[in-house]
């Protein structure tokens, strides 16, 4: 089965490709971040994102995309950009007929590292250990990305054990 991890945002959002194996060993396909120019107009900002992740969905054919849910701090204004970027990141995956699971960054870091209050370098860790890589994964958004994708991997295997 392959994941694909979405870390939404405006300007960056984070994606990370996994394969999971029938053995439940978890392997890195690929990662990255599509950026979108901050002089762009929102309705094309969100145009190229859209364009951007349905090309990634056809180049690696997941069943199952994992997307970050809306962490809502004090700014509205960063929290109305996240979720538009969270609604196209979610068409996109409609639109390519992918089962989609969707996580709070509570529930990333429990899945990831066990530990709810973790903090973004113990994440980024596991998910270095978890993959086998030989380095940290950068950016921060690829890397929550991959994070997502992974805690998609535990929570089905979890599922499936109830």
């Amino acid at each position: 089965m392959i994941i694909l991890g979405i870390d939404p945002g405006t300007a960056a959002t984070g994606y990370g490709a996994i394969a999971s194996t029938a053995g439940g060993k978890l392997q890195l396909l690929a990662y990255g971040v599509i950026s979108t120019a901050p002089g762009k107009a929102d309705h094309l900002r969100l145009s190229q994102l859209h364009d951007e992740l349905s090309a990634l969905l056809a180049r690696f054919g997941p069943t199952e995309v994992a997307v970050e849910q809306l962490f809502f701090t004090n700014n509205a204004k960063t929290a109305i950009a996240v979720g538009q970027a969270r609604g196209v990141a979610l068409l996109a995956a409609a639109q390519a007929g992918c089962h989609v699971g969707e996580y709070t960054p509570l529930q990333v870091k429990q899945a990831v590292v066990g530990y709810g209050a973790a903090q973004k370098a113990q994440v980024q860790y596991m998910v270095k250990a978890i993959l086998a890589l030989a380095e940290t994964p950068k950016p921060d958004d690829a890397a929550d990305a991959l994070a997502i994708a992974i805690c998609h991997a535990h929570s089905r295997k979890m599922a499936a054990v109830r």
